[in-house]
């Protein structure tokens, strides 16, 4: 392309890869994302939902800047706001979506109304719940069954089934206790306990998970929102392809650049594969890779998008209260290697299969320019400030806060980017429209979290864990990666860490501390490895069949088989399965009490593993691979990853021998036999 690029020729470029609608990547996320089927509102509805949006966004702004009301204040009018509006916005049925998308049945009108009831309970009844605490009346107990059963449905419509079954089931759990086998047993729970449990203490739905959606992560979803006004979305995409589209096998490493970049503002795997995904699938299938492929690289690189510091789909904010006596910034840090080495085995994957298939980058003339493209570099301005202010030590809300103020002043820097007042009023409308599901799924997680408290089955799971694994630290890890896998599967990033750490970390904690002295504080490198290992695995679930939400979108997106997008998907993404075993038994890659020596050396035996594990799930380095070859790289792969003296040594004798066979063993005519040519 020429130096001088007019709007034109820009739109001309975008559309020359077929990127999707907005209209089609509605009815994808539609159909794979329930956060994304709401109803189409007209007229004076449309204007109710509007304002209730704005007035949401408002009051948690006034909070976050002039300090939030007392807990439960705080988390029930919160909590209010986000049930009412999504029974205006939400169908209960997802076809009704599609038959009747501007209309609001009466039953919903009458949910909307019990749920503002609910949320203003504590507010004006405060100085007498209060008062009598632990002393449930009649209209207490109605209240909250109210609140557990609104929030339930929100939960159903707004996130999905999966989390709703679970919340319901372990509700059963504390009813009936005493009829469950075995180590799961308990005494059993009555209505009256349960309900005061769940609404009328901070550990059940106004509990940490909703305290958390209440502050850091309705806060930095705003940031987003206005992120995304600037068309910070699009420039990653042209970001991207400016830097990595002329490369081998390039619209592959345009997707995952562009997915790691959106993951610091989405919370969602399946929103970011539909997003990104629109136009970096359509590129990679002109250019010759098969549909299930194309898919499986956005799918895998935008699941990773939930493990990218420095927000990591807002579970990063959970991980704070929940593992405690830890900063923010800790554990962005910790989850930086296992971020890099995630991303660079997705890169390595599709490059070896780039070349084994002989696939080409971009040509000159379909990269965008990249001196324009560069003029725009001051929109990642807000996330780099975002970044240095948490490092700098401003409390996590503030530097949010800041973030926003920065987004407003970097977008005046160009009249294309600019936000006018307009934009910011709509800003602050998405933010909290984003921020619907995330309450309601940090709610009914609140439920699950309560009852895992109340009958002491946090505790009962890991020692029956452990017991299952027989003490042995693999088995355990690999019983706890399946309850996450499982947990995980269809919640969203929030909802699914707050599950898996419930119920799946403490077993892994239990069997690390077995070699401490007996009511020895938990150590932070145990905490935060285990937190991690959990919170990898719950997103994993997202492109691990058979339920691979981020897969499925991104089959709907490229055409391709959904299964078989799945499994590819889960390939590429083998590094996930890998490193959290890792920083696991070595916390070195957390960067926990490490050198900065140490740290080096850590980094490139893990990257020159992640190599060869990415040459060996290919099957092609410098020529296509032997089955024994592909099984040693492998073999070395893992003993580089794992850091340790004498396995680093082997691996990399290992790693070093393969090398030189491959090179010198190529087949130096493969890419001109091979080669695709321009289309």
């Amino acid at each position: 392309m020429s130096d001088k690029l007019t709007p034109e020729e820009q739109q001309e470029h975008h559309e020359k890869f077929e990127q999707l609608t907005d209209e089609e990547q509605r009815q994808i996320l539609e159909k794979y994302d329930p956060e994304s089927n709401t109803r189409d509102l007209k007229g004076s509805m449309l204007k109710v939902v509007f304002y209730g949006l704005l007035a949401f966004s408002l009051f948690q702004l006034y909070t976050a800047i002039f300090g939030q009301y007392t807990a439960y204040l705080q988390r029930s009018i919160h909590l209010g706001f986000a049930l009412s509006l999504i029974f205006l916005l939400f169908p209960a049925v997802k076809k009704a979506a599609i038959k009747k998308r501007n209309k609001i049945p009466f039953y919903d009108y009458i949910l909307s109304i019990l749920s503002i009831g609910v949320g203003l309970y504590w507010p004006i009844m405060a100085k007498e719940l209060y008062f009598r605490v632990g002393n449930v009346t009649t209209m207490d107990l109605i209240v909250g069954i109210l609140a557990v059963l609104l929030t339930l449905e929100a939960t159903r419509r707004a996130v999905g089934l999966p989390i709703t079954i679970i919340a319901s089931t372990f509700l059963a759990y504390a009813f009936f206790g005493p009829y469950f086998p075995g180590f799961l047993a308990h005494r059993g729970q009555d209505l009256e306990s349960v309900i005061q449990l769940m609404f009328f203490t901070t550990d059940g739905i106004l509990g940490t998970p909703l305290s958390v959606s209440a502050t850091f992560i309705f806060v930095f979803l705003l940031f987003g929102a206005f992120l995304v006004k600037t068309g910070v979305g699009q420039y990653f995409n042209d970001l991207a392809v400016s830097f990595a589209g002329h490369l081998i096998g390039g619209p592959a490493k345009v997707a995952i650049f562009s997915s790691a970049l959106q993951g610091t503002i989405s919370g969602s795997s399946v929103a970011n594969v539909v997003t990104s995904g629109s136009y970096t699938i359509p590129m990679m299938k002109k250019l010759g890779y098969k549909k299930e492929f194309a898919g499986g690289v956005e799918a895998a690189a935008s699941t990773g998008g939930q493990i990218m510091p420095p927000i990591m789909g807002a579970a990063a904010f959970l991980m704070v209260e929940f593992i405690g006596g830890i900063e923010y910034w800790d554990i962005a840090k910790a989850a930086a290697i296992p971020a890099l080495l995630y991303f660079t085995g997705i890169w390595i994957m599709t490059h070896f299969e780039a070349k084994r298939v002989g696939l080409r980058g971009l040509s000159k003339e379909e990269m965008p320019n990249r001196k324009e493209v560069l003029k725009k570099i001051y929109l990642l301005l807000p996330i780099v400030g975002i970044i240095v202010f948490l490092l700098i030590g401003i409390p996590t809300m503030q530097a949010a806060l800041w973030g926003i103020v920065l987004t407003i002043l970097v977008s005046s820097f160009n009249k294309e980017t600019r936000l006018n007042f307009k934009d910011m009023v709509e800003a602050l409308v998405d933010g909290a429209r984003t921020a619907l599901a995330v309450a309601a799924a940090t709610a009914a997680a609140g439920i699950i979290v309560g009852v895992v408290v109340k009958t002491g089955l946090g505790l009962s799971l890991a020692n029956g864990l452990v017991t299952a694994s027989g003490g042995n630290v693999l088995l355990t890890l690999f019983f706890t990666m399946l309850a996450a896998i499982v947990l995980g599967m269809g919640s969203p990033t929030t909802a699914n860490y707050v599950i898996t750490s419930t119920i799946a970390a403490p077993a892994i904690i239990t069997l690390l501390m077995l070699d401490l002295p007996d009511g020895a504080a938990v150590p932070m490198a145990i905490a935060l490895s285990a937190h991690l290992f959990v919170f990898y695995f719950g997103i994993i679930a997202d492109i691990t069949p058979p339920v691979a939400l981020a897969a499925f979108a991104a089959a709907g997106v490229s055409g391709g088989d959904p299964i078989k997008t799945g499994f590819v998907s889960a390939k590429l993404a083998i590094a996930a399965f890998i490193i959290p075993y890792m920083f696991v038994l070595s916390p070195e890659l957390l960067m926990i009490d490490t050198t900065i020596p140490q740290l080096l050396w850590v980094l490139v035996t893990a990257i020159s593993g992640m190599i060869s594990i990415g040459a060996g799930m290919i099957g092609y380095w410098y020529r296509d691979m032997k089955w024994y070859e592909r099984i040693l790289a492998v073999i070395a792969g893992l003993l580089l990853i794992y850091p340790e003296g004498l396995s680093d040594t082997i691996g990399l004798v290992t790693f070093a021998a393969l090398f030189a066979i491959q090179y010198y063993t190529r087949d130096k005519s493969h890419d001109k036999k091979k080669s695709i040519p321009a289309v």
